[in-house]
C-alpha cells in the first residue's frame, strides 16, 4: 500500500467525528498514559513494601471490588448529575486517592485506600460511554469506540514502558504522576467538554446528541435488571470477559509453572498490545458495517479457541501466535459490543446501562483469578485452556441467539447537514 493510500484511510478512519469526541479522545489518552497503580501495585508491595504475596492479592482484590462498587454508583450519577460533573468528581477523586496511597504506610490504611482508588478510577467508565454514545451519530459509534479503545491500549503501552523506568527510581513518583495526569484529564474535561446529556442540552442537543423523547419515562436500576435482552447481553459480556482476563491472570500462571521466566510473558503479552495499536483502526474499518451478530460470534469463538491453543503451546513464538489470535478476536469484540449495549439502551438510561455493563467486566476481574488458580491447582493449566474453549463456545451460541430478531437501528429523517438526534434511537423501558 502506498503512502498515499495510507494517508487516505486514516482521514477516513477518523473523518466525520465531532470535535467533543476528539477532546474526549485526548482525556482518556491522558488518563491512561498515567496508569501506574493498576500495572505496578503487586510489585510495588511485594518489592518495595516487603509484603506477601498473599497480601498484594488482598489489596489487588479489593481494587477491583472497588470497581464492581462504583460502576452501578457512577451510572446513576451518570444520568442524574451529568456525564460532566460525573467525570470531573471520577478523574479528581482518582488522583487524590491515588497520591494518598503512594504515603499510606499501615498494611489496613493501603488496603481501605486500594478500595477507594477502585471505586474513583473505575467510575468515569459508564460517563465516558454515555457522553460518547450522546455526541457520536449512531452510524459512527463503532469505530468512535474503536478509536477510544485505540488510545487506551496506546497510553498503556507508553505508560507501561514509562512507568517501569520511573519506578526504578521512584514509586512514589509513580503515584504522585498518575495524580498529576488524572487531574489535568479533569481539567481537559472542565474547560474543553460542555455536558452532552439530552435532557441537559435542550432540543438543540449537542453534536450528534439531541433532547429526550417527550414523555419518556425514568428508567431506574430495576428498569435495567427488567430489560431481558440487555441483561443477557450482561452475561455474556461476563463470560467473554472472563476467558480475556486470562491473559493477566491464568497465562502467566501457566507459563512459569512451564519454566518460562517473567521476561518471557513480558514479551508474550506485549504481543497483544501492539497488535491493538497497530490493527485496531484498520480492522474496524473492515468490520465498521458488518453483520454486529455475525462479529460477536466470530471473536467470541477466536477468543475461546484462541486461548484453548495456548494448551499446546511449547514455545515462546507459539504462546506469541495464541496471543495474536485471541487479540484478534478483543480488537473485533470490544467496539462491536460497545455499539451494542448504547443501541440497547435507552437514552435517558445510558449512565445506568453503561454502569451495569462496567459491572460484568468488574466482577469478571474478581472471578477469573479464582477461576485461574482453581482449574490451575487442582486439574492443571490444560483444563483451564479447555475451559476457555468451552465458555468461547457458549458465548458464541449466546450472542447468536440474541441476536436474532433484533430490530434494526431505526434512522429518523434528519435536515440536510444536521445529524439524527440520538434520543430517536429507543424509547425508554417502562419503569
Amino acid at each position: 500500500m502506498s503512502v498515499g493510500s495510507l494517508r487516505r484511510a486514516l482521514r477516513e478512519s477518523v473523518a466525520g467525528l465531532p470535535r467533543e469526541f476528539w477532546w474526549l479522545w485526548t482525556s482518556t489518552l491522558v488518563n491512561r498514559l498515567g496508569a501506574f497503580v493498576a500495572t505496578f501495585m503487586t510489585l510495588y508491595l511485594t518489592l518495595e513494601r516487603g509484603y506477601s504475596a498473599s497480601f498484594a492479592g488482598l489489596v489487588a482484590a479489593l481494587h477491583g471490588l472497588g470497581g464492581v462498587v462504583s460502576a452501578l454508583v457512577a451510572g446513576v450519577m451518570t444520568d442524574r448529575l451529568g456525564r460532566r460533573p460525573t467525570l470531573m468528581a471520577a478523574n479528581v477523586s482518582t488522583a487524590f486517592s491515588v497520591a494518598l496511597l503512594g504515603f499510606m504506610e499501615h498494611p489496613a490504611a493501603i488496603a481501605a485506600v486500594a478500595l477507594l482508588v477502585g471505586m474513583a478510577s473505575n467510575a468515569s467508565r459508564p460517563a465516558v460511554s454515555a457522553m460518547m454514545a450522546d455526541i457520536v451519530r449512531p452510524e459512527d459509534r463503532v469505530r468512535a469506540f474503536a478509536l477510544n479503545y485505540w488510545a487506551i491500549n496506546l497510553g498503556f503501552a507508553i505508560s507501561s514502558m514509562t512507568a517501569g523506568l520511573v519506578a526504578e527510581y521512584s514509586y512514589l513518583a509513580g503515584f504522585l504522576g498518575e495524580a498529576a495526569l488524572t487531574l489535568l484529564c479533569a481539567v481537559l474535561v472542565y474547560v474543553k467538554l460542555p455536558e452532552s446529556r439530552p435532557d441537559a442540552v435542550g432540543a438543540a442537543g449537542a453534536a450528534g446528541g439531541g433532547a429526550a423523547l417527550p414523555g419518556e419515562p425514568a428508567v431506574g436500576l430495576g428498569s435495567v435488571l427488567r430489560d431481558g435482552r440487555f441483561m443477557g447481553v450482561v452475561g455474556l459480556s461476563f463470560l467473554i470477559s472472563l476467558i480475556f482476563t486470562q491473559g493477566s491472570v491464568g497465562l502467566p500462571v501457566a507459563m512459569g509453572a512451564a519454566g518460562f521466566s517473567p521476561g518471557d510473558y513480558g514479551l508474550a503479552i506485549a504481543v497483544n498490545g501492539l497488535l491493538i495499536v497497530a490493527l485496531q483502526i484498520p480492522v474496524t474499518r473492515f468490520i465498521e458495517h458488518r453483520n454486529p451478530q455475525m462479529l460477536l460470534v466470530v471473536s467470541a469463538l477466536l477468543a475461546g479457541y484462541g486461548f484453548a491453543l495456548t494448551a499446546f503451546a511449547g514455545s515462546l513464538w507459539a504462546y506469541a501466535l495464541t496471543v495474536c489470535v485471541w487479540t484478534l478476536a478483543e480488537i473485533v469484540n470490544s467496539p462491536t459490543q460497545m455499539g451494542l449495549v448504547v443501541r440497547l439502551s435507552p437514552v435517558r438510561g445510558r449512565g445506568r446501562y453503561q454502569g451495569v455493563y462496567t459491572m460484568s467486566w468488574s466482577v469478571a476481574s474478581l472471578v477469573a483469578p479464582l477461576m485461574a488458580g482453581q482449574v490451575i491447582d487442582r486439574f492443571g493449566a490444560a483444563w483451564l485452556w479447555g475451559a476457555t474453549g468451552v465458555l468461547g463456545t457458549v458465548t458464541a451460541v449466546g450472542y447468536w441467539l440474541l441476536m436474532r430478531h433484533l430490530p434494526p437501528e431505526p434512522k429518523p429523517p434528519t435536515a440536510a447537514g444536521t445529524p439524527a438526534p440520538a434520543a430517536a434511537e429507543a424509547p425508554a423501558p417502562a419503569a
